[in-house]
């Protein structure tokens, strides 16, 4: 079996030979690239970067959006022996210039001329970056600086005299050596770079493919960035291991159209991914006219009665499973069409998935499969097994992974996926592995089956002014599967009572206006209006029915434009930083604890 990233990948291309090993669109048409081909790429790139002195332990960033160079460029990274450093594209750059400060970066990759800018800017404060070598070309300013294209054109030529040379590169590798240092996005504080080394991922992989079937037939589209280990592991190097087809989307707005294209057979995203995707096909369903609205409706209550009979672990009745099977030919065939019609399933991970919105999707037949994890465990510690899903749990441990609550619920783990540590801190490391486990700040339930489910995140927990502990993320996740509700953020630590910041489903509230005759002229006259409030107040009354009186959401504002990273309210992984929200919009929280005193 392979010990390291690269034998995965020289191991699978020696098994498949695929002529189609990875696909990416350029110059408006689908690019297919061959395992060998891919090889050759590795192998030029490693040689060329080798020749510009990166060796073994040397730091390289790469500060790029996804394509096709990303892994080629890791991979090659890699086989040196190096380290890769990946940044997210969407960071500042003074954040990228931390992150390259502290990892001490001999080189940067970056992806288009703005982000070469970026780099640039902070450059000055950074001692040991030698070199930029832009993806896309750019004219080399520094004296060490070249452009991906030469590297590669260098590599080739140096590998007409070494042959096998990444053969011979791969065989020096060693399991427990450094692959790659990912900074922690973090809600709050500042990024601490997780240390995994190959090991640590590989056996991640080789436990998550004993759980999930992986085929040389299957194709996968890849739009998470490569920068968060979810996609790292589960979409490249799990992808490769199992001999399927990567194909890149253009960016997150063309998933849809990219998936007409390519027709994945498998893919992978976080909660929010599949929030949209539901509240979109919702929408749409519930948009049509007469007949096929009606239709819709009845679709998707079959599949959801089907689903639950299946989560249950019980044979639907003979009439519901008919209707069930009429239901998918109606409507779930036709919403599959719209992702290329051969999805054999998906997996969640990242974040906890509401039950509603996993049953949405067994319910037009695409199947599901949520996990869970974190940065520093390479990523996935549970997962639910096909066929056994519980929605709501994560699932048990992956084969070889441990898992045990701790003090204050907290969930801990150990085995082969945890880290090697913090890189230089110490102290954050000897806090988060402690007595042989590691620290997840998570707090969870461990079924007598051995599911987990994740409560919240320990420092998140909301703790009212009567001493009742709230936690946020559940009540989130009930709130946001209502079609009105894009987002939403719980406050209330210290406070008398939970209040929450709503981001509208803009295209349904819109659409609705639209049909009441509703006239505005921007979305912050949108939101203040009164029959737009009633709508908000009734939705949160119904979605508050059944919570414990002090879980309730007592006071609501709906916010104007949808949070962003650029706005600093959401993490490059797409969490949500609750209290740069509670700073950011304290006025607005102010006012909603200041309507409820006064109406008290």
């Amino acid at each position: 079996m392979p010990e390291t990233l690269v034998q995965i990948f020289l191991d699978t291309v020696e098994r498949h030979r695929k002529p189609v090993q990875f696909m990416h669109k350029a110059a408006g048409r689908w690019e297919s690239v061959s395992a060998e081909q891919a090889r050759a790429d590795v192998e030029s790139v490693a040689l060329g970067l080798r020749e510009m002195g990166i060796g073994r332990g040397d730091k390289v960033a790469i500060l790029s959006e996804n394509r096709y160079e990303w892994p080629i460029a890791d991979l090659a990274i890699l086989s040196l022996g190096a380290v890769t450093v990946p940044i997210y594209p969407t960071l500042t750059a003074d954040q990228c210039g931390f992150i390259l400060q502290h990892s001490e970066a001999k080189a940067a990759i970056p992806s288009t001329p703005a982000q070469l800018a970026k780099l640039r800017s902070v450059s000055g404060r950074l001692p040991a970056l030698r070199a930029f070598i832009p993806l896309d070309a750019a004219t080399p300013q520094g004296a060490g600086d070249s452009t991906f294209e030469r590297v590669m054109a260098r590599g080739a030529e140096q590998r007409a005299r070494e042959p096998k040379a990444l053969e011979r590169m791969a065989a020096s590798l060693a399991p427990g050596d450094i692959a790659t240092i990912i900074y922690t996005s973090g809600t709050t504080g500042e990024p601490k770079g997780a240390m995994l080394t190959h090991a640590n991922i590989v056996s991640n992989v080789d436990a998550c493919l004993r759980v999930v079937t992986l085929r040389p037939t299957d194709t996968t589209l890849s739009f998470l960035p490569l920068c968060h280990i979810f996609e790292r592991m589960g979409g490249l190097y799990a992808m490769l291991r199992g001999g399927v087809t990567i194909a890149y989307a253009q960016s997150m707005d063309t998933v849809a159209a990219d998936a007409l294209d390519v027709r994945p057979t498998v893919l992978i995203g976080v909660p929010r991914f599949y929030e949209k995707a539901c509240a979109r096909i919702m929408a749409n369903g519930l948009a049509t006219p007469g007949l096929r609205k009606r239709l819709f409706q009845w679709g998707t209550e079959q599949g959801a009665a089907a689903a639950r009979a299946r989560f249950e672990g019980r044979r639907p009745p003979l009439l519901t499973a008919l209707q069930a099977r009429v239901a998918d030919r109606i409507v779930g065939s036709a919403i599959r069409a719209r992702l290329g019609g051969r999805l054999r399933f998906c997996i969640s991970g990242g974040a906890p998935l509401s039950p509603q919105v996993m049953e949405f999707f067994f319910a037009i037949g695409i199947d599901v499969i949520e996990g869970y994890g974190l940065t520093e465990t390479s990523p996935v510690i549970c997962l639910n097994r096909p066929g056994r899903e519980k929605p709501g749990s994560v699932g048990p441990p992956v084969p070889g992974v441990e898992v045990k609550i701790g003090a204050e619920g907290e969930i801990l783990t150990r085995g082969p996926h945890v880290m090697a540590g913090y890189l230089k801190n110490e102290p954050a490391t000897r806090e988060a592995m402690r007595d042989g486990w590691f620290h997840t700040g998570d707090v969870g339930v461990l079924a007598a089956d051995g599911s987990l489910t994740i409560t919240d995140r320990l420092k998140d927990l909301l703790v009212t002014a009567g001493g009742k502990k709230v936690a946020p993320q559940p009540i989130e996740a009930r709130l946001k599967t209502s079609p009105w509700i894009s987002e939403a953020v719980l406050l209330g630590d210290r406070r008398p009572y939970v209040v929450c910041l709503i981001v509208p489903n803009f295209a349904a509230l819109e659409a609705e206006a639209a049909t009441r005759g509703l006239n505005v002229s921007g979305r912050e006259d949108l939101v203040s209006l009164p029959e737009v409030r009633a709508l908000y107040a009734a939705e949160i009354e119904r979605l508050n029915a059944d919570l414990a009186q002090f879980e309730k959401v007592k006071r609501f504002d709906l916010l104007a434009h949808e949070l962003s990273q650029e706005g600093g309210e959401l993490t490059p992984s797409l969490k949500v930083k609750r209290r740069v929200i509670a700073q950011k919009f304290s006025d607005t929280i102010e006012r909603l604890y200041a309507a409820g005193a006064a109406a008290a």
